[in-house]
């Protein structure tokens, strides 16, 4: 989906390009305000740059933008499933300013990583959400979306991460 979707007489949906860089920061920023922990975005406008429009891209976006001001974002990146044999996409960010929500904007912004996974043969769409977001979860399992309630996620980072590389 490289085209526009007019999604309003004044919102539009694309995906992300050179320029949107500070617009979609400010969307992470508020996301992870949201999410308590505002201290934890490391990420500048220039990291973004290179890793959505460098010379070999390893994550990619989808905003939705009103009179060129950025207010959702969608940012993803590729996996695979050595069960299915199939890549997916996992999505990092899904982010709609409060006042913007209720548009259908989330929805829009999923649909159209869904429909990249038809195109593209993918068999999974996958994310995380916090425990506690319950309206995030409502909306999830509203467009059939279903919890992973065996699996738990695992991180490696910081120290831990350093002395296990350092062997």
């Amino acid at each position: 989906m490289d085209e526009e979707q007019q999604l309003t007489a004044e919102a539009v949906l694309r995906r992300a390009r050179p320029g949107d860089e500070a617009g979609i920061l400010e969307c992470i920023r508020a996301l992870a305000t949201y999410e308590k922990e505002p201290e934890a975005v490391e990420t500048t406008a220039d990291s973004l740059r290179q890793s959505l429009f460098g010379p070999s891209p390893s994550v990619f976006a989808h905003v939705i933008a009103r009179h060129e001001r950025i207010i959702g974002i969608a940012v993803w990146f590729l996996n695979y499933s050595t069960w299915t044999g199939r890549g997916g996409i996992y999505l990092e960010d899904l982010f709609v300013y409060p006042d913007e929500r209720g548009r259908g904007y989330g929805k829009a912004l999923l649909r159209t990583l869904a429909r990249l996974c038809a195109e593209r043969g993918y068999r999974r769409l996958e994310w995380s959400v916090l425990d506690w977001n319950q309206p995030a979860i409502g909306f999830y399992r509203s467009i059939g979306a279903v919890g992973m309630d065996e699996w738990t996620v695992q991180r490696l980072s910081g120290d831990a991460l350093t002395r296990l590389a350092a062997g």
